[in-house]
């Protein structure tokens, strides 16, 4: 699924106090703090900066303030990377009007909420859910910034993403395709979104069983991942597990148990071991090591030759 966005708050108006704004700067550097440490995987390090910038939010603004809102968006990016949806959504569903009250239906900070709010129900399984708050992230940013912006771009795999998770791969491959584009025009060749879109757009090659082109884009998207975040941030576990269930479809067993060994020792330091993501990746390595027992199992008995 494609990433999801942070959203910076509002600015105070000249009428505030110089303690709001002392106040609203030490929220945001907190907010920022906490971004980094999520961006490099560091999920148990970033939770505290932003329920800390929550209460200080809270304790200047009240409940309902577009300051609050921003918080909890992020807060709840971070939510929906470790398994824990609901907390998200609820997160997600207080932002949304408050910054619609603020901001209006139209901005593309609530382009971001769709989006995000679409990428939590990617990470359910919940891909039809998903498909109408994807597709009003593109509408809203697509009028905003025009067809060829980077952020539509990301909104524009989001969708491919839940498109693809319901099977419907005729739309989502061109979709995939474009953001591609987009984001190499932008971005050059090696970027974090390339990335991710390399991933998903192999998973998708995959399902459609052209086996060896999934793997060249798995393999190019796990290096650039590497380059760009290190061997053991939670996302090149991700593309690991992917290129593990490759191969065990390839019947390269040996090279797949190695990579569903790393990418599980990868997401349990970075999620802890009751994750989605720890407990399909476990699971996915158990699938293989059983095939790998009964077929040992069928291997007919050699005799031994007396010479």
């Amino acid at each position: 699924m494609q990433t999801e966005q942070p959203i910076s708050g509002s600015p105070l108006s000249a009428r505030q106090y110089k303690s709001q704004a002392a106040l609203q700067k030490q929220i945001r550097s907190l907010c920022s703090t906490a971004d980094d440490h999520r961006t490099q995987g560091r999920y148990a390090q970033a939770e505290p900066l932003y329920l800390r910038a929550m209460a200080l939010a809270e304790s200047v603004w009240g409940q309902d303030h577009p300051e609050v809102a921003a918080v909890c968006n992020n807060l709840a990016v971070l939510y929906k990377y470790t398994g824990r949806f609901d907390e998200a959504e609820r997160l997600y569903r207080r932002a949304l009007p408050l910054m619609e009250q603020s901001l209006g239906t139209e901005h593309t900070t609530i382009a971001t909420l769709y989006h995000n709010l679409g990428g939590l129900e990617h990470a359910r399984g919940r891909f039809a859910e998903g498909e109408p708050l994807a597709r009003r992230s593109v509408e809203i940013r697509e009028r905003a910034l025009g067809p060829d912006h980077p952020d539509v771009a990301a909104d524009i795999a989001a969708l491919a993403a839940i498109l693809d998770g319901q099977g419907k791969y005729d739309e989502s491959e061109p979709l995939y395709r474009r953001a591609l584009a987009i984001f190499e025009h932008e971005y050059g060749l090696e970027h974090y979104e390339i990335a991710i879109n390399l991933n998903n757009l192999a998973a998708l090659k995959q399902a459609q069983g052209h086996l060896d082109e999934a793997e060249r884009l798995y393999r190019r998207a796990l290096g650039m991942k590497e380059t760009l975040l290190g061997s053991k941030h939670p996302d090149v576990a991700i593309t690991l597990n992917n290129l593990a269930v490759l191969s065990k479809a390839q019947g390269r067993y040996v090279e797949a148990e190695a990579m569903y060994r790393r990418a599980l020792a990868v997401f349990e330091q970075a999620l802890g071991p009751e994750s989605p993501k720890v407990i399909t990746c476990r699971k996915n390595l158990a699938s293989l090591m059983r095939k790998m027992a009964r077929e040992k199992e069928q291997q007919p008995s050699k005799p031994i030759r007396d010479l």
